[in-house]
């Protein structure tokens, strides 16, 4: 398969994105007639019954798309994100890997600072200060390097990331071609920041929220629900592409997913929602507040009824294991690099041994707790227990160890065995109940026509992207709540 020139891209995308519904049948027609092989011709042809039917929630979130999100944005969500990201990055991303013997990730979330405009209960971040913060010209470099191993693809965190927006907005302004998205608790969203974020189109939001007012409030402070309220709606003025990011725990779990909740994120302009699960993070870290493994099992199904009824793509950072096959964190699918420097193979797991402020990035991914992880993925047979802290500590103990890995944690590094100590109560319950509901294979699935779920044309589209890519390769977180996400 040769790379569709980029002059042609860009043709088809000025073409497709204004008005873009009734357009759709050609596109797919055209989707159809390129697969010569005729690998994913059922795919496309069942994603096509899925789009054109007015009944699917699928086509209602194309239809929305099209009518509230700014065409340049979409065009630049397509370009960026599907074509260089997935389908140009991740086969040159394979070759490299092969080469080098590492694992090469699609995303690279890092922290530009660790300081925040807010100071949340419970949030890890909350207790670094703002000493830290990784300059300019390191992002610059660290992107720069990213795509010479085809990352295309960025994610910010923190602290608050928009208290270094400006920075952030030159770096989508330098690098056009790849696509950049951010974790932030809203409040520094204004309208000239709207504006800026209409032009360039490479850059959208996940705004950190934690279910109604109250609950908000309680772990944010006073006022701040409705300033993340009022964040959506101006997003939602200026025709932006957002998101909304939930940290669940064992007393929410189900109001953040609630269909009062999820409508109402909908009827705000959210396209997307990133669910994560509370992780016992730092010393002084509540063991009480995980979810309980009759909640997480409700959450798999959940999330799974929101995409298929939904408009909105619905993701569980843990639950949707058997999605990226496992774990994705080392490298796998995403590192993390803190606002000090320090390269992590995940948000959650701090321990590395290097810092990019003295490695390449491709010599971080060839440190020893990166290679660890590449020697043991998948660190479980069952995709519904994925993570190495939160369902398999016991490796998690020895990667740390074997590796000779330090801790990273900026307020009181916290030795792997008492990290661990914290899950394993957790991973030992929750293993009965997983493997009780793990997923069936692909083709009793299709038996029974599981296919007609979003979740699974989700899945299918994600695998057909990723195959081309391969083939294209080959052919050329009461009063201590839990900590948010690795975000504001």
């Amino acid at each position: 398969m040769k790379k569709v020139p980029k002059a042609a891209v860009s043709l088809l995308l000025n073409y497709f994105v204004d008005d873009p519904l009734p357009k759709l049948p050609k596109l797919l027609t055209l989707a159809e007639t390129l697969d010569r092989g005729h690998k994913r011709t059922n795919k496309i042809r069942r994603l096509r019954e899925i789009l054109m039917d007015e009944n699917n929630n699928w086509h209602l979130f194309v239809k929305k798309l099209a009518e509230e999100v700014d065409p340049k944005c979409l065009k630049k969500l397509v370009e960026c994100f599907f074509v260089n990201s997935m389908l140009d990055g991740i086969p040159l991303a394979h070759e490299l890997s092969e080469k080098y013997d590492c694992n090469i990730p699609w995303v690279i979330l890092m922290d530009p600072t660790t300081a925040c405009n807010l100071s949340c209960v419970g949030c890890w971040a909350a207790e670094y200060g703002k000493n830290y913060n990784l300059s300019y010209e390191m992002l610059d470099s660290i992107i720069r390097q990213g795509k010479e191993l085809g990352i295309h693809f960025y994610i910010f965190s923190g602290g608050e990331p928009l208290v270094r927006k400006k920075d952030i907005l030159r770096l989508c302004r330098a690098h056009q071609d790849c696509y950049f998205f951010a974790f932030t608790n809203g409040t520094l969203v204004d309208d000239e920041f709207c504006q800026e974020l209409r032009k360039l189109g490479n850059f959208a939001l996940a705004f950190s929220i934690e279910g109604n007012r109250e609950e908000t409030d309680f772990r944010r402070g006073q006022g701040t629900y409705q300033k993340v309220i009022e964040a959506m709606d101006r997003m939602k003025a200026h025709k932006l592409f957002y998101g909304y990011s939930a940290c669940y725990h064992r007393y929410n779990t189900e109001n953040v997913v609630s269909d009062e909740f999820v409508d109402d994120m909908i009827a705000r302009g959210c396209r997307y929602a990133w669910y994560f699960t509370y992780i016992p993070i730092g010393k002084s870290a509540r063991t009480d507040l995980l979810v309980t493994p009759e909640q997480r099992a409700f959450m798999y199904k959940r999330i799974h009824e929101v995409r298929a009824t939904k408009p909105l793509f619905a993701m569980d950072f843990w639950n949707d294991g058997q999605y990226a096959y496992g774990c994705v964190a080392g490298g796998k699918r995403y590192l993390h690099i803190n606002a000090a420097g320090d390269v992590e193979p995940c948000a959650f797991i701090h321990y590395s041994n290097v810092n990019i402020h003295d490695v390449s990035l491709l010599d971080a991914l060839r440190s020893p707790i990166f290679m660890a992880y590449r020697r043991r993925q998948p660190f479980n047979d069952n995709p519904l227990r994925p993570c190495p802290l939160l369902d398999n500590p016991e490796i998690l103990v020895d990667m740390v160890k074997e590796s000779g890995a330090k801790s990273t944690d900026m307020e009181a590094p916290e030795d792997v065995e008492e990290l661990t100590a914290k899950t394993r109560e957790a991973a030992r319950k929750w293993a009965p109940v997983a493997e009780k509901i793990r997923p069936r294979p692909k083709a009793a699935q299709t038996a029974q026509g599981t296919e007609t779920t979003q979740a699974a044309t989700a899945q299918a589209a994600a695998q057909a992207a990723e195959q081309a890519a391969q083939a294209s390769a080959q052919a050329s977180h009461p009063s201590a709540e839990p900590p948010t996400p690795p975000s504001a």
